[in-house]
């Protein structure tokens, strides 16, 4: 039998960077438990910021995505256009695109088939994005 299932998920603020919010996800579909074979995608319903999979145990790995990918697209690049709600707002889409807004995950025997060292990514990229949205849809056979 194929099962679907659908949530909203409001984030908390989060201050620039890469936040771990598998957890936060989880507990927010309960109903992947019901799922024997399937996946749950994650999507932000935001253009400046984005979603990624990676490291879930050392917090310096996040500091380093930070530092690295503020360095790769800096807020003082002076060719940028898009100016209209401050320095951070440009390189922040600009990332969200490089990141993407959603990951798809299997979902077995009612888990997250997400391997030991990975988590979800909340990756922030303005100084004050504000509440951040996702929507939560796992689907699969019972």
């Amino acid at each position: 039998m194929s099962l679907y299932f659908q949530k909203q998920l409001k984030l908390p603020n989060y201050p620039q960077g890469y936040h771990l919010i598998t957890d936060l996800v989880v507990r927010s579909i309960p109903e992947i438990k019901e799922i024997r074979i399937g996946f749950l995608q994650v999507f932000i319903q935001h253009t400046s910021a984005g979603l990624c999979i990676n490291e879930n145990a050392d917090p310096t790995v996040r500091k380093d995505f930070k530092t690295f990918i503020n360095e790769l697209i800096p807020e003082t690049y002076p060719r940028f256009v898009h100016k209209d709600e401050g320095a951070d707002d440009m390189p922040a889409h600009i990332k969200s695109a490089f990141f993407g807004t959603s990951v798809q995950i299997p979902i077995s025997g009612g888990k997250l088939a997400l391997g030991i060292w990975q988590g979800i990514y909340l990756c922030e990229f303005r100084h004050h994005g504000g509440l951040r949205n996702l929507v939560l849809t796992a689907f699969g056979t019972s």
